[in-house]
């Protein structure tokens, strides 16, 4: 039997200089066959709960765990449950997009008769098929996104964690991304992401939470939430109802 609870997010909070809380006693439960989205205005606290959940930000108070395993007190074996995607490509421009794509099979064990498949596969579904031998500090913005996607995918990870994905894509590759992660979670498996594109969200998500100021506004289905609004409007209207700020 597989585990129904992917990602645990126990009363986390994130406090910087000793004051700032970005993120403030935040639960979540995210299930595996879905597809998460995390939403809220610049500054909410959304990277940084991205950043906690893959283990690149400590975490100040609570506990996260991936697939059972506390991303805390085992990092190493929690990191290997996942794919992460930064809001950011600019990393790794002085190799060539098929350097970096060995690189990511290496860290993941994968052997050299599944990555060569896999590379095949997933260069051709991008578009990159002209584009592996150059280096990435050649790439376009909308490229290296490629390039960072594919890295994640070559371990074919049960869990993706993206953070802003869609940023820079070209609609053509957009367009696959958000087809793949549909398949992906249609296979039992789990896909986290932040956007500030709502419509992406209303079109993709199974489950949506809201964060305001580093706490949680809103979680659950879009359904849920128009019951929940003031006005039975649109996703936009909605979010920015629940977003806006407190004077």
């Amino acid at each position: 039997m597989g585990v129904d609870l992917l990602i645990k997010i126990d009363g986390v909070t994130k406090i910087y200089n000793k004051t700032y809380k970005a993120v403030d006693n935040l639960n979540l439960e995210i299930k595996d066959g879905e597809i998460f989205g995390i939403l809220g205005p610049n500054g909410a606290g959304k990277t940084t709960t991205i950043k906690m959940i893959t283990g690149i930000s400590e975490i100040t108070k609570g506990n996260i765990s991936i697939n059972g395993i506390d991303i805390s007190k085992e990092g190493v074996k929690a990191k290997e449950q996942f794919g992460y995607v930064p809001d950011s490509p600019d990393m790794f421009l002085k190799f060539t997009g098929l350097e970096y794509i060995n690189f990511m099979a290496d860290v993941y064990f994968v052997s050299s008769e599944d990555r060569k498949k896999r590379i095949e596969d997933l260069s051709k579904r991008f578009s990159m098929e002209n584009a592996l031998g150059d280096k990435i500090q050649s790439y376009s913005h909308g490229m290296r996104q490629k390039i960072i996607i594919m890295g994640v995918l070559i371990h074919e990870p049960k869990v993706w964690i993206l953070d802003e994905p869609l940023t820079g894509l070209d609609p053509k590759s957009a367009f696959l991304l958000k087809e793949m992660m549909r398949e992906h979670a249609d296979k039992g498996n789990t896909v986290v992401f932040s956007t500030h594109v709502l419509e992406v969200a209303e079109k993709l998500c199974d489950r949506v939470c809201v964060i305001r100021k580093g706490k949680l506004a809103f979680l659950g289905t879009l359904e849920s939430m128009r019951e929940e609004s003031k006005e039975n409007d649109s996703l936009e209207k909605m979010f920015l109802e629940m977003t806006e700020d407190e004077k």
